[in-house]
């Protein structure tokens, strides 16, 4: 709840009224939802007028130079939704991993955004488990339904009015950034719909439902024209898409200014611009490899796409679309138009595929803020060659939808989007709105979509309908090279006829097909699948994994069409053998093929050649011979490396990307990208050639069970695994000692048991890829010490980016003769991913940030179960006395010193002439950017914790002080408190302890 802050000599008294906030909920529910009574309005310390959403700490960048303009120059309050922590990342700055890790990231975070007036940064405390690009994996990890009743109520809480992140598309990469996009959309919805979490809406502590304003999610921003030079920089910019563009000029004065003896040589006391706080920002994850800022930042134009709008707005062919404002039309301020602050506009269709010269309805929807609507009329623009009625009156009521008949042009394009505009007419106003639909042919063949992608097109047809302007999904297929696959195409009719053509494929070269051509029949608004067998007849891989399919489906009048990309894979068959792990592939050890791992997949700068990091295009590079025996499966890896990376430490022994290694990976039935799990159902073992315990380490990541797997951090993930390495450290991490590897390179022997596997092998089928990384210095400029840092070339039998991620991509292999244990299931286990995510009422920050804005932690369901009565400093303690209404947990952080923003940088600079909040980002000599420590008491901000058991009625509990904390607190502490019940309910509390006990 409200941050409750009493200042008295001995006693800090917690019971007092409820503020002003938690009034107008209980009054609010007191006269029932959508009554007649005072609904739920948040105040400004709750409200946020403009919230991004991301997925994990330093996604969010984009959005600091236009907060801090937003902010300083139209009084805009930014905030951002953070759904995860990041602890599933690495960190090259400390040791922390897990909840300690998302505790530093947390604070990164708020680092980066602070000085643009974006305090309020929501962590949802899902978890962040490993890469991915499977939006399902991600919800099935992150509990979708949990995740989105906490996205709601934050949005309901602090009734955002423009919203900003990530596209839902499957372009955004990360599954994680791909759900959390979706969350956009997901949310808006939910947030406006009474049906929708209606426990949110009742009870002491109310809300009401919410409608967004604009959303800002997956739009293009590409066009020509507009500035960086000037302010209102994109007037004059015509977008080369269908999306409204709205941008903002970080050439602007910051309030912030230039401390004298800055590396830059910028006259002392000068401002900086918005565009430096902004590029001061994105360094400030240090954990993430980021370092220090020390350059002088030129002014930009940051450019936001519109996907949906539910107000009026300026088209860009309007001059006040050019405006820094923009953005804020019709959301924060009112448009330029004239219509009145409030006023609901927008258009939807009857369906958003349509078919040339075939007519569909567009409804354009109409409320006023208050009162009724101005008389006027309503009238369309459509694409030249298309017909509509109208102009149509609008009546003097509450809201209006009026509706239209549109007729696309005959000869209207297939395969593209066409905007429909709108334009409400008063005698004092106009109020313009626009959205698009799709022209598609009258019988459109689609390669059937599968896994990921299938999902992905079934979430726009059911969930978020509004997206699909963003596009479907693309057609992905993989296929081993001399193999035969089906290869299936849906004929979809979207006419009002049936239609009747053929199918056809354009196969490249070494590629073969049952029919040049196949015919079909489909009734309207009906499907009818037409499958060709595919064989692909390269004995070797080719040099490019990608091919494109074209797909051509002809009716009567036109025809349509896609392009199938189609990955080939290499493929083996693993022979049965006796090898002993020693480091040496003796003779009849390995007798199967020779595995090129020389291909580059990622990080190719790197890479000077094959004595550097193993790549040759004729397999002298790096390599790999497998043989299994019994129940297991056994690998002899030769890499090819000249420069010995970063030796770990035990601790180090993860995040197998950030020095020399290889990684094993093994899709036992070949299906995991077809079950919605990706690597989930996978094992991945990565292999750390030499560590400084002497020899080899090894991991599981991003996989059915991470975690360590070898020496005393051993959880236990892979019994059995052997590792033999020639590989000997250098001894030293310091540059100054040579660090060439003995003999070019080292050679690893490794055994892998079967029943380490997730589930039984399919000895027809079983995926298979293996990936050397090479990192070679990676001391910091002007340093002479290795990092644990990703610089890596990364190298592998099937080399495609990203394909860590995707065990569709990875290789295929058969393993003749072998028979898994007929106990042995063949359903993989849930995965486990052995690091939690932190639990916002463990975080400092976030307990201080709820009890300032009464948004409950991590956005879970609130309570005021509980009162401090009282809090002292006392002479070697501070004592609590409490009132409970049940049983929980009381969790106590004794904090000194600005917790907003802990600096992440040691700088020279003097702290008079560079004070807090800009303290620390500006760099006074070449050496500065040096890390200060964080744990384990956050850079020294947090002096002591404890935690409570908490039971009905009062309580009195001590917390324990040394003579150094109680003098430490006595200048500038606080006790903040967090409280959990056993229902998961949540509240907050910050106590200012100040003056001398």
């Amino acid at each position: 709840m409200k941050r409750i802050v009493v200042v008295a000599a001995l006693a800090l008294i917690a019971a007092l009224p409820l503020p002003a906030q938690a009034q107008a909920r209980t009054s609010a529910t007191n006269s029932g939802e959508g009554s007649a009574g005072t609904a739920y309005v948040a105040d400004r310390d709750t409200k946020i007028d403009v919230m991004g959403e991301w997925a994990h700490p330093d996604d969010d960048t984009s959005i600091i130079g236009p907060c801090g303009v937003w902010h300083q120059q139209y009084g805009v309050k930014c905030g951002v939704i953070m759904v995860t922590r990041g602890e599933g990342g690495g960190n090259a700055a400390g040791t922390e991993l897990g909840p300690e890790l998302g505790l530093r990231r947390e604070n990164e975070d708020r680092v980066a955004h602070y000085r643009s007036g974006t305090v309020d940064i929501f962590n949802l405390d899902r978890i962040d488990f490993f890469y991915n690009q499977s939006a399902p994996l991600t919800q099935y990890f992150w509990d979708e339904e949990e995740t989105l009743r906490r996205v709601t109520r934050v949005i309901r809480e602090t009734q955002p009015e423009v919203y900003i992140g990530f596209t839902p598309t499957l372009a955004a990469g990360h599954g994680n950034h791909q759900q959390a996009g979706r969350l956009i959309w997901e949310g808006v919805l939910a947030a406006a719909d009474p049906t929708k979490f209606p426990e949110q809406l009742k009870g002491p502590n109310a809300l009401s439902t919410w409608q967004v304003k604009k959303v800002f999610s997956g739009g293009a921003t590409a066009g020509t024209g507009g500035t960086t030079t000037a302010a209102n920089c994109t007037t004059g910019f015509t977008p080369t898409g269908l999306d409204t563009v709205a941008g903002v000029w970080t050439g602007y004065d910051s309030p912030y200014k230039w401390p004298a003896g800055n590396v830059q040589g910028q006259p002392a006391g000068t401002p900086k611009i918005w565009q430096q706080v902004s590029d001061e920002g994105r360094a400030a994850y240090p954990t993430q490899s980021r370092v220090m800022f020390k350059g002088t930042s030129t002014p930009a134009c940051p450019r936001f796409g519109m996907t949906q709008s539910f107000v009026p707005f300026q088209p860009n062919a309007n001059a006040a679309a050019g405006r820094d404002d923009a953005i804020l039309f019709g959301a924060t301020k009112p448009d330029p138009g004239g219509l009145p602050l409030g006023t609901l506009e927008y258009l939807t269709f009857d369906r958003f595929y349509n078919v040339a010269g075939e007519p569909f309805h567009a409804t354009v929807h109409l409320k006023a803020p208050k009162g009724k609507l101005a008389k006027g009329n309503v009238m369309l623009n459509v694409p030249a060659g298309w017909t509509t009625d109208g102009p149509k009156p609008v009546p003097a009521k509450p809201s209006a939808d009026i509706t239209f008949t549109v007729t696309p042009s005959a000869t209207a394009t297939v395969d593209q989007n066409a905007k429909v505009a709108a334009t409400y007419t008063t005698a004092k106003a106009t109020g313009y709105t626009d959205n698009v639909v799709r022209i598609v042919s009258a019988a459109e063949g689609r390669f059937q979509r599968w896994g990921n992608w299938q999902e992905y097109d079934e979430w726009l047809a059911t969930t978020a309908p509004q997206a699909n302007r963003l596009g479907r999904s693309p057609a992905i297929q993989s296929m081993g090279i001399g193999q035969t696959i089906d290869l299936p195409v849906v004929v979809h009719n979207w006419s009002a006829e049936p239609q009747s053509g053929a199918v056809s494929l354009e196969l490249p070269a070494n590629f073969t097909v049952d029919a040049a051509s196949k015919p079909y029949d489909v009734q309207p608004g009906a499907d009818t699948t037409v499958t060709f067998k595919v064989t692909n007849t390269d004995t070797a891989l080719p040099a490019q994994q990608n091919v494109s399919i074209p797909i051509k489906t002809t009716y009567a009048g036109g025809a349509g069409g896609e392009s199938l990309t189609l990955t080939l894979v290499p493929t083996t068959a693993i022979p049965q053998a006796t090898p002993v792990v020693d480091g040496k592939a003796d003779p009849g050890e390995y007798p199967g093929p020779t595995l090129d791992l020389g291909r580059i997949w990622q990080g190719a700068s790197t890479c000077t050649g094959v004595d550097d990091c193993g790549v040759s295009p004729t397999g002298e590079g790096s390599t790999a011979k497998v043989s299994w025996s019994d129940d297991a499966l056994y690998f002899f890896i030769h890499v090819r490396d000249d420069y010995q990376s970063y030796a770990v430490t035990p601790a180090e022994c993860v995040g197998h990307w950030q020095a020399d290694s290889v990684e094993i990976l093994l899709d036992p039935r070949g299906n995991a990208s077809q079950a919605l799990m990706d690597t989930a159902n996978t094992f991945k073992l990565g292999i750390f050639p030499f560590s400084q315990s002497g020899g080899p380490c090894w991991e599981r990541d991003a996989d059915n069970h991470q975690g360590y797997s070898s020496g005393s951090l051993d959880t236990g993930n892979a019994p059995g695994v052997q590792v033999a390495s020639t590989a000997q450290w250098v001894g030293s991490n310091e540059t100054t000692v040579p660090h060439a590897y003995a003999g070019g390179g080292y050679d690893l022997e490794v055994k892998i048991p079967l029943a380490d596997l997730p589930a039984a092998v399919d000895p027809s089928r079983m995926g298979l890829n293996i990936t050397p990384y090479d990192n070679d210095d990676t001391s910091a400029a002007g340093t002479t010490t290795l990092r644990h840092i990703d610089m890596s070339t990364r190298l592998g039998w099937s080399a495609l980016g990203s394909v860590q991620s995707d065990p569709y991509r990875w290789g295929l292999a058969t393993l003749p003769g072998y028979t898994p244990p007929a106990d042995r299931p063949t359903t993989p286990a849930p995965p486990n991913v052995s690091n939690p995510n932190l639990n916002g009422a463990l975080s400092p920050q976030t307990i201080a940030q709820s009890a300032r804005n009464g948004v409950p932690i991590s956005g879970r369901v609130p309570t005021t179960d509980l009162k401090i009565l009282s809090a002292a400093l006392r002479g070697s303690s501070v004592d609590v006395v409490t009132n409970s209404r049940g049983s929980g947990t009381a969790r106590a952080f004794l904090t000194t010193g600005e917790l907003g923003a802990i600096p992440l940088w040691t700088t020279s600079c003097a702290l008079a002439a560079d004070p807090p909040p800009d303290y620390g980002l500006t760099p006074c000599a070449v050496t500065d950017g040096g890390i200060p420590p964080w744990s384990p008491d956050m850079s020294g901000h947090l002096v002591k914790q404890a935690t409570q058991n908490v039971t009905d009625g009062v309580q009195r509990w001590t917390i324990p002080l040394t003579a150094a904390q109680r003098a430490t607190l006595a200048n500038d502490g606080r006790l903040l408190v967090s409280y959990e019940t056993p229902q998961n309910e949540v509240q907050a509390f910050d106590l200012k302890l100040s003056g001398r006990r």
